[in-house]
């Protein structure tokens, strides 16, 4: 997929990856230069949303079960 520059250096982002991506006019990219070239990264309106479904699974169980053995610890 390609798009263009303005001269204003603006551009815009394929529908199909906006879609891909989920991404909302609330969103923003950052873009990283590496020695491969450059990287666009998005960027989520809501940092809890974009973490979410990133874990290994059973995070809330695990947090949980710390802190029940912190409290039996404390008494």
């Amino acid at each position: 997929m390609q798009s263009t520059i303005t001269e204003r250096g603006q551009t815009v982002v394929p529908a199909q990856i906006r879609k891909l991506f989920h991404l909302s006019p609330a969103d923003r990219l950052e873009w990283l230069v590496d020695k491969d070239g450059i990287r666009v990264l998005p960027v989520r309106s809501d940092p809890i949303a974009a973490f979410r479904g990133r874990g290994a699974g059973g995070s809330t169980k695990r947090l949980l079960a710390d802190r029940r053995k912190e409290a039996a610890r404390e008494t």
